[in-house]
Protein backbone atom coordinates (compact mmCIF):
# COMPACT_ATOMS: atom_id res chain seq x y z
CA UNK A 1 0.00 0.00 0.00
CA UNK A 2 1.26 3.42 -0.91
CA UNK A 3 1.07 6.00 1.40
CA UNK A 4 -1.83 8.14 1.16
CA UNK A 5 -1.97 12.33 0.53
CA UNK A 6 -4.79 14.27 2.00
CA UNK A 7 -5.22 16.55 -1.24
CA UNK A 8 -6.34 19.49 0.78
CA UNK A 9 -2.94 19.69 2.46
CA UNK A 10 -0.02 20.88 1.39
CA UNK A 11 2.51 18.02 -0.17
CA UNK A 12 4.69 18.73 2.81
CA UNK A 13 1.98 18.17 5.44
CA UNK A 14 -0.25 16.08 3.52
CA UNK A 15 1.38 12.41 4.09
CA UNK A 16 -0.20 10.45 7.29
CA UNK A 17 2.12 8.42 9.19
CA UNK A 18 1.55 5.77 11.40
CA UNK A 19 2.92 4.53 14.53
CA UNK A 20 1.68 1.97 17.74
CA UNK A 21 1.44 2.96 20.96
CA UNK A 22 1.64 1.38 24.65
CA UNK A 23 -1.89 1.73 25.78
CA UNK A 24 -2.41 3.62 28.83
CA UNK A 25 -5.76 3.55 31.02
CA UNK A 26 -7.26 2.16 34.04
CA UNK A 27 -5.54 -1.49 33.54
CA UNK A 28 -2.22 -0.36 33.87
CA UNK A 29 -0.68 -0.23 37.49
CA UNK A 30 0.30 3.25 37.46
CA UNK A 31 -3.05 4.91 36.48
CA UNK A 32 -4.35 5.90 39.54
CA UNK A 33 -1.08 7.65 40.21
CA UNK A 34 -1.29 9.61 37.09
CA UNK A 35 -4.95 10.37 37.44
CA UNK A 36 -4.26 11.77 40.96
CA UNK A 37 -1.23 13.62 39.94
CA UNK A 38 -2.71 15.11 37.03
CA UNK A 39 -6.27 16.02 37.60
CA UNK A 40 -7.74 14.75 34.66
CA UNK A 41 -10.97 12.34 36.05
CA UNK A 42 -12.77 12.97 32.99
CA UNK A 43 -9.36 10.56 30.79
CA UNK A 44 -10.70 7.35 30.42
CA UNK A 45 -7.45 6.39 28.41
CA UNK A 46 -4.84 8.46 27.62
CA UNK A 47 -4.59 8.04 23.71
CA UNK A 48 -1.08 10.13 22.78
CA UNK A 49 2.01 10.49 21.41
CA UNK A 50 3.65 11.35 24.49
CA UNK A 51 6.88 9.25 24.67
CA UNK A 52 6.72 8.25 28.44
CA UNK A 53 2.98 7.12 29.03
CA UNK A 54 2.43 6.09 25.95
CA UNK A 55 5.91 5.49 24.11
CA UNK A 56 6.15 3.54 20.58
CA UNK A 57 5.83 -0.17 20.71
CA UNK A 58 8.46 -0.81 17.95
CA UNK A 59 11.66 1.46 18.55
CA UNK A 60 14.07 -0.71 17.03
CA UNK A 61 14.98 0.19 13.61
CA UNK A 62 15.63 -2.55 11.38
CA UNK A 63 17.91 -2.37 7.87
CA UNK A 64 14.06 -3.13 5.91
CA UNK A 65 12.43 -0.13 7.90
CA UNK A 66 14.46 2.79 6.75
CA UNK A 67 12.50 3.32 3.18
CA UNK A 68 9.58 3.16 5.09
CA UNK A 69 9.97 5.23 8.13
CA UNK A 70 9.87 9.20 8.65
CA UNK A 71 13.48 10.10 10.03
CA UNK A 72 12.85 13.42 11.49
CA UNK A 73 11.59 12.02 15.11
CA UNK A 74 14.48 10.57 17.23
CA UNK A 75 11.70 9.61 20.05
CA UNK A 76 8.52 8.45 17.69
CA UNK A 77 8.59 5.89 15.08
CA UNK A 78 7.08 7.02 12.74
CA UNK A 79 6.03 4.79 9.12
CA UNK A 80 4.82 6.37 6.12
CA UNK A 81 3.69 2.79 5.14
CA UNK A 82 0.64 1.20 7.65
CA UNK A 83 1.01 -2.12 5.73
CA UNK A 84 4.56 -2.48 6.75
CA UNK A 85 3.98 -1.16 10.12
CA UNK A 86 1.27 -3.91 10.22
CA UNK A 87 3.73 -6.59 8.90
CA UNK A 88 6.59 -5.39 11.60
CA UNK A 89 3.85 -5.50 14.41
CA UNK A 90 2.78 -9.26 13.43
CA UNK A 91 6.48 -10.21 13.34
CA UNK A 92 7.37 -8.20 16.88
CA UNK A 93 6.26 -9.54 20.16
CA UNK A 94 4.06 -6.92 21.10
CA UNK A 95 1.00 -8.19 22.05
CA UNK A 96 -1.44 -4.87 22.30
CA UNK A 97 -0.86 -1.60 21.22
CA UNK A 98 -2.76 1.22 19.97
CA UNK A 99 -2.18 1.91 15.81
CA UNK A 100 -2.68 5.53 15.09
CA UNK A 101 -2.70 7.98 12.18
CA UNK A 102 -0.99 11.15 12.54
CA UNK A 103 -0.84 14.30 10.85
CA UNK A 104 1.73 16.98 11.61
CA UNK A 105 0.69 20.41 12.04
CA UNK A 106 -2.27 20.20 10.10
CA UNK A 107 -3.01 23.83 8.47
CA UNK A 108 -6.78 23.25 9.62
CA UNK A 109 -9.41 20.33 10.57
CA UNK A 110 -8.14 17.15 8.95
CA UNK A 111 -10.07 14.81 7.02
CA UNK A 112 -8.28 11.76 6.28
CA UNK A 113 -8.49 9.79 2.74
CA UNK A 114 -11.48 7.26 2.61
CA UNK A 115 -8.43 4.78 2.20
CA UNK A 116 -7.91 5.43 5.84
CA UNK A 117 -11.64 4.63 7.03
CA UNK A 118 -10.34 2.44 9.70
CA UNK A 119 -9.00 5.57 11.40
CA UNK A 120 -11.59 7.73 13.58
CA UNK A 121 -10.21 10.80 15.10
CA UNK A 122 -9.75 11.55 18.31
CA UNK A 123 -8.19 14.97 18.68
CA UNK A 124 -5.43 17.05 18.78
CA UNK A 125 -1.94 16.44 20.94
CA UNK A 126 0.82 19.07 21.67
CA UNK A 127 3.81 17.31 21.66
CA UNK A 128 7.29 19.10 22.48
CA UNK A 129 9.69 18.52 20.03
CA UNK A 130 12.46 17.64 20.98
CA UNK A 131 11.52 15.02 23.35
CA UNK A 132 8.18 13.57 23.12
CA UNK A 133 6.54 14.80 26.02
CA UNK A 134 2.79 15.90 25.75
CA UNK A 135 2.20 19.63 26.92
CA UNK A 136 -1.34 18.58 27.45
CA UNK A 137 -1.51 15.15 29.83
CA UNK A 138 2.36 15.73 30.82
CA UNK A 139 3.46 18.97 32.11
CA UNK A 140 1.51 18.66 35.55
CA UNK A 141 -0.63 21.65 33.96
CA UNK A 142 -0.99 25.47 32.32
CA UNK A 143 -2.44 28.34 33.22
CA UNK A 144 -3.83 29.04 29.83
CA UNK A 145 -5.29 25.49 29.86
CA UNK A 146 -8.56 24.27 31.82
CA UNK A 147 -8.02 20.16 32.39
CA UNK A 148 -11.86 20.23 31.83
CA UNK A 149 -10.82 21.39 27.94
CA UNK A 150 -9.64 17.78 27.63
CA UNK A 151 -11.77 14.57 26.44
CA UNK A 152 -11.86 10.90 27.82
CA UNK A 153 -8.86 10.95 25.67
CA UNK A 154 -7.00 13.38 27.66
CA UNK A 155 -7.13 15.71 24.28
CA UNK A 156 -7.88 18.93 22.73
CA UNK A 157 -10.70 18.46 19.95
CA UNK A 158 -11.60 21.45 17.94
CA UNK A 159 -8.75 22.22 15.97
CA UNK A 160 -8.64 25.66 16.39
CA UNK A 161 -8.86 25.53 20.11
CA UNK A 162 -5.49 23.64 19.95
CA UNK A 163 -3.90 25.57 17.29
CA UNK A 164 -4.97 28.65 19.35
CA UNK A 165 -3.16 26.99 22.80
CA UNK A 166 0.01 25.92 20.76
CA UNK A 167 0.60 29.71 20.31
CA UNK A 168 -0.26 30.97 23.54
CA UNK A 169 2.32 28.03 25.41
CA UNK A 170 5.29 29.61 23.78
CA UNK A 171 4.16 32.95 23.85
CA UNK A 172 3.20 32.57 27.28
CA UNK A 173 6.53 30.42 28.56
CA UNK A 174 9.32 30.68 26.05
CA UNK A 175 12.09 29.33 28.62
CA UNK A 176 10.33 26.58 28.93
CA UNK A 177 11.03 23.93 26.66
CA UNK A 178 7.59 21.92 26.77
CA UNK A 179 5.79 24.70 25.75
CA UNK A 180 7.51 24.48 22.35
CA UNK A 181 5.41 21.75 20.47
CA UNK A 182 4.18 20.83 17.21
CA UNK A 183 0.31 20.17 16.93
CA UNK A 184 -0.16 16.48 15.75
CA UNK A 185 -4.09 15.18 15.06
CA UNK A 186 -4.56 11.64 16.20
CA UNK A 187 -6.78 9.27 14.61
CA UNK A 188 -6.95 5.68 16.24
CA UNK A 189 -7.62 2.58 14.74
CA UNK A 190 -11.17 0.85 15.00
CA UNK A 191 -10.31 -2.72 13.94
Amino acid sequence: MQPVANSSYPLDMAEPWFTAVERFGPANGAWSNYIEWSGLNQVEELVSLDTLLCPPVLMDVRDDYWPHIVIEHDYLMLFKDLEVLRRALAASDVKEARLLCVLRDPIGPPILAAELNSFRFVGFDLVEAETGVSALSNCGGWPELDNAELSRWGLITDYHRAAQLQKELLRGHPEERHADCDLWALFAATE
